[in-house]
Protein backbone atom coordinates (compact mmCIF):
# COMPACT_ATOMS: atom_id res chain seq x y z
CA UNK A 1 0.00 0.00 0.00
CA UNK A 2 2.57 2.47 0.63
CA UNK A 3 4.82 1.81 -2.47
CA UNK A 4 1.24 2.29 -4.56
CA UNK A 5 0.81 5.90 -2.58
CA UNK A 6 4.51 6.66 -3.03
CA UNK A 7 5.50 5.84 -6.62
CA UNK A 8 2.22 5.81 -7.86
CA UNK A 9 0.72 9.17 -6.79
CA UNK A 10 -2.47 6.73 -4.96
CA UNK A 11 -5.69 8.69 -4.09
CA UNK A 12 -8.69 7.68 -2.39
CA UNK A 13 -10.98 10.23 -2.00
CA UNK A 14 -14.04 9.88 0.60
CA UNK A 15 -15.96 11.89 2.64
CA UNK A 16 -14.88 11.85 6.03
CA UNK A 17 -16.27 13.27 9.42
CA UNK A 18 -13.16 15.82 11.40
CA UNK A 19 -13.13 16.15 14.71
CA UNK A 20 -10.97 18.83 14.36
CA UNK A 21 -8.60 19.55 10.92
CA UNK A 22 -6.47 22.42 9.95
CA UNK A 23 -5.39 22.46 6.42
CA UNK A 24 -6.59 25.74 4.08
CA UNK A 25 -9.29 26.37 7.27
CA UNK A 26 -9.80 25.15 10.11
CA UNK A 27 -12.99 22.54 10.43
CA UNK A 28 -14.79 21.45 13.63
CA UNK A 29 -16.68 18.27 14.06
CA UNK A 30 -17.49 18.19 10.10
CA UNK A 31 -17.73 16.28 6.75
CA UNK A 32 -16.01 16.81 4.24
CA UNK A 33 -13.84 15.09 0.94
CA UNK A 34 -10.36 14.42 1.33
CA UNK A 35 -7.60 12.00 -0.18
CA UNK A 36 -7.61 9.16 2.57
CA UNK A 37 -4.83 7.13 1.12
CA UNK A 38 -2.54 8.87 3.32
CA UNK A 39 -4.33 7.75 6.37
CA UNK A 40 -4.98 4.12 4.61
CA UNK A 41 -1.64 3.92 4.53
CA UNK A 42 -0.52 4.54 8.03
CA UNK A 43 -3.46 2.32 9.56
CA UNK A 44 -2.25 -0.56 7.59
CA UNK A 45 1.23 -0.21 8.90
CA UNK A 46 0.15 -0.13 12.23
CA UNK A 47 -2.18 -2.76 12.18
CA UNK A 48 0.83 -5.00 10.21
CA UNK A 49 3.58 -3.71 12.56
CA UNK A 50 1.25 -4.77 15.62
CA UNK A 51 0.70 -8.33 14.22
CA UNK A 52 4.55 -8.53 13.83
CA UNK A 53 5.06 -7.42 17.34
CA UNK A 54 2.26 -9.30 19.30
CA UNK A 55 2.57 -12.70 17.34
CA UNK A 56 4.07 -15.69 19.11
CA UNK A 57 7.72 -17.10 17.26
CA UNK A 58 7.27 -20.24 15.64
CA UNK A 59 9.67 -21.62 18.37
CA UNK A 60 8.72 -20.77 21.90
CA UNK A 61 11.34 -21.27 24.29
CA UNK A 62 11.38 -20.43 28.01
CA UNK A 63 13.45 -16.96 27.98
CA UNK A 64 11.29 -15.14 25.28
CA UNK A 65 8.98 -13.41 27.65
CA UNK A 66 12.31 -12.34 28.94
CA UNK A 67 14.23 -11.57 26.21
CA UNK A 68 10.56 -10.04 24.92
CA UNK A 69 10.29 -7.70 28.07
CA UNK A 70 13.84 -6.19 27.90
CA UNK A 71 13.70 -5.37 23.87
CA UNK A 72 10.50 -3.51 25.03
CA UNK A 73 11.84 -1.85 28.00
CA UNK A 74 15.11 -0.94 25.51
CA UNK A 75 13.08 0.27 22.64
CA UNK A 76 10.81 2.37 24.58
CA UNK A 77 14.30 3.80 25.86
CA UNK A 78 15.20 4.42 22.05
CA UNK A 79 12.33 5.65 20.87
CA UNK A 80 12.18 8.63 24.02
CA UNK A 81 15.82 9.80 23.33
CA UNK A 82 14.81 9.58 19.69
CA UNK A 83 11.83 12.12 20.32
CA UNK A 84 14.17 13.81 22.31
CA UNK A 85 16.83 14.65 20.10
CA UNK A 86 14.41 15.38 16.95
CA UNK A 87 12.44 18.25 19.25
CA UNK A 88 16.01 20.06 20.20
CA UNK A 89 17.30 19.68 16.82
CA UNK A 90 14.75 19.53 14.08
CA UNK A 91 12.30 22.40 13.45
CA UNK A 92 9.07 23.31 11.12
CA UNK A 93 8.05 20.52 8.37
CA UNK A 94 10.76 18.31 9.30
CA UNK A 95 9.52 17.98 12.87
CA UNK A 96 6.43 16.59 11.19
CA UNK A 97 7.80 13.73 9.41
CA UNK A 98 9.52 13.08 12.74
CA UNK A 99 6.25 13.06 14.70
CA UNK A 100 4.43 10.77 11.80
CA UNK A 101 7.60 8.63 11.89
CA UNK A 102 7.47 8.57 15.46
CA UNK A 103 3.98 6.28 15.39
CA UNK A 104 5.71 3.61 14.14
CA UNK A 105 8.85 3.53 15.71
CA UNK A 106 8.52 1.90 18.50
CA UNK A 107 7.23 -1.03 16.38
CA UNK A 108 10.59 -1.17 14.74
CA UNK A 109 12.58 -0.30 17.37
CA UNK A 110 10.76 -2.88 19.25
CA UNK A 111 11.25 -5.56 16.51
CA UNK A 112 14.99 -4.84 15.76
CA UNK A 113 16.09 -5.06 19.55
CA UNK A 114 14.37 -8.32 20.11
CA UNK A 115 15.68 -9.99 16.79
CA UNK A 116 19.18 -8.91 17.71
CA UNK A 117 18.85 -10.05 21.24
CA UNK A 118 17.46 -13.36 19.92
CA UNK A 119 19.86 -13.93 17.91
CA UNK A 120 22.46 -13.08 19.81
CA UNK A 121 20.87 -15.63 22.74
CA UNK A 122 20.61 -18.49 20.32
CA UNK A 123 24.77 -18.35 19.11
CA UNK A 124 25.48 -18.33 23.22
CA UNK A 125 23.41 -21.42 23.36
CA UNK A 126 24.81 -22.83 19.89
CA UNK A 127 28.43 -22.01 21.47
Amino acid sequence: MAIFYIWFDFRFTIPVFAVYSVFLETKIFETFRTNFADELTLLFLICGLGMIVFSRQKTEFTGLDLIRFKALSLAVITNTVFLLLSVIFVYGSGFMGILVFNVISLFVFYLIIFFFIKRKKSVEKSE
